[in-house]
């Protein structure tokens, strides 16, 4: 990881978590945050980097393996929730806050963080084909389940991904856009791209929360564990049986390293299911993976030039 990246994203958490201890800022500002970044910011970045994207085989493996990660922690956290005693609250949590990482808003800026801008276009289509119709699909489908409500119409869900600012951009981008604009658009475009790391770890570390009682550490554990080490681990097996190599291996096992989906989190907490619990699954995966994505980072590196 590049210093300059490394140390903004540490100094910009702290001073969102530094402004959320002295109420600096108004309580609706990380929300104002993510919605900039999830409206202008996001596919501003779908824009820059997904036309220089050329056609791979492996690239259905990008999409396919938040998919396949999604069935293993299913397939793991059911039996681990029997054997640890989980309430039904929190296995709903855990199952949701381990299958969907937050592969855009802290994803895309870490990859170009770890690997270069040139890799986002990959972090790209791992979010757009698979983390995001995921969360429209199965993390609904989990939150009802859970929640004790009906799983959303398969119209209901068409609709909020329609209604997705990224999408759009990536229908454009996929269809339209030239891979060189003129300099002034793409200057500008890469301007706002660029603004995400820094809002996105702000908003991050105004909403971050560690506090939770303890009779939910088990759940907590099992959670962080799976999400940072288990499904990376998962992911790098898938990434060589999908035919990838080099730069676009390496931004499939940290997409799947990435921590737990803030939005993810957020409808689980409205929905009522174990909300001290959520919010500590976003909190502590998110500032352990400052550990763990350098690390995974590095092992990369140590695997590919062998």
């Amino acid at each position: 990881m590049a210093f300059d990246a490394f140390a903004l994203i540490l100094a910009m958490l702290a001073l969102g978590m530094l402004f959320a201890r002295f109420d600096v800022l108004p309580d609706s500002a990380a929300e104002v945050l993510n919605r900039v970044v999830l409206l202008v910011c996001l596919p501003a970045a779908v824009l820059v980097h997904v036309p220089s994207l050329r056609f791979d085989p492996a690239l259905i493996g990008l999409a396919a393996t938040p998919w396949l990660l999604a069935v293993a922690t299913v397939l793991l956290v059911w039996p681990l929730a029997r054997l640890l005693r989980f309430r039904r609250d929190e296995t709903g949590v855990v199952v949701l806050c381990v299958a969907l990482c937050n592969s855009s808003f802290i994803g895309y800026p870490m990859i170009g963080a770890l690997l270069g801008q040139e890799a986002v276009a990959y972090a790209v289509v791992y979010d757009q084909f698979g983390t995001f119709v995921l969360l429209s699909t199965f993390g609904l489908t989990v939150i009802a389940r859970y929640a004790g409500d009906t799983p959303p119409p398969a119209r209901q869900i068409l609709a909020r991904m329609l209604r997705f600012p990224p999408l759009w951009a990536l229908a454009f981008a996929l269809t339209l856009m030239p891979a060189q604009p003129p300099a002034w658009i793409d200057n500008g475009l890469r301007t706002v791209a660029g603004a995400m790391l820094p809002m996105v770890m702000l908003a991050v570390g105004l909403s971050i929360r560690l506090r939770m009682p303890r009779d939910e550490l088990r759940p907590l554990a099992t959670g962080v564990v799976l999400k940072l080490l288990v499904m990376p681990a998962i992911a790098l097996p898938l990434s060589w049986a999908f035919g990838m190599s080099g730069t676009m291996l390496q931004a499939n096992v940290l997409e799947a390293a990435m921590p737990t989906m803030i939005t993810a989190a957020a409808l689980a907490i409205s929905a009522g299911l174990a909300p001290r619990l959520t919010a500590a699954l976003v909190g502590y995966s998110i500032l352990l993976s400052l550990l763990t994505l350098p690390a995974w980072a590095w092992l990369l590196a140590r695997l590919a030039a062998s």
